[in-house]
């Protein structure tokens, strides 16, 4: 279990590619990370290097990618990084790819709005929200929130009311 597990801030920098293979859905895209820094002697920020990795997604986190990512959206990637080295042709090169474990908007640069999505019925084989696929009406969310005061129940709630002291004789 050595493995460098990585968290990822940045800007989605190609459209995810989404394929369909014998293994289950994958999909992919590369990932724009630049480093911010204050020159105190200009006194602002200034854009350092920028790393670009290519984001790998397998299974439903593919299929779910595809449908909500696009070209710059900021977005939180956590993964495995893997970085590879080859020579092709005499030419060296060097590539860092992250095989992702879970990617979300960065709420801390704007608003997502998150739908659940719903696997497919049996017998059919589309991925929910893959282009060109098919979806199954949405099915109503779970009513989380607490009901209002005035309808709680108040007979089986405990006692909430301060008690006198009994008095010793």
């Amino acid at each position: 279990m050595n493995e460098t597990i990585i968290c990822a801030v940045g800007n989605v920098a190609t459209q995810p590619v989404y394929r369909e293979l014998t293994t289950g859905p994958s999909a992919r895209f590369r990932l724009a990370v630049t480093s911010r820094y204050l020159d105190r002697g200009k006194n602002e920020w200034t854009d350092g290097h920028t790393n670009f990795f290519t984001v790998w997604a397998n299974r439903q986190l593919a299929t779910n990618a595809a449908a909500s990512l696009n070209v710059g959206d900021p977005v939180v990637v956590q993964g495995r990084l893997k970085v590879r080295s080859d020579v092709r042709e005499g030419q060296s090169w060097t590539s860092a790819d992250i095989d992702a474990l879970a990617i979300g908007h960065d709420l801390a640069r704007g608003t997502s709005a998150f739908r659940r999505a719903t696997r497919p019925e049996a017998g059919t084989t589309g991925n929910i929200g893959a282009p060109g696929t098919a979806t199954s009406p949405p099915r109503p969310e779970p009513d989380w929130e607490t009901p209002p005061a005035d309808t709680v129940d108040v007979g089986d709630a405990p006692a909430q009311q301060a008690q006198e002291p009994m008095a010793v004789t």
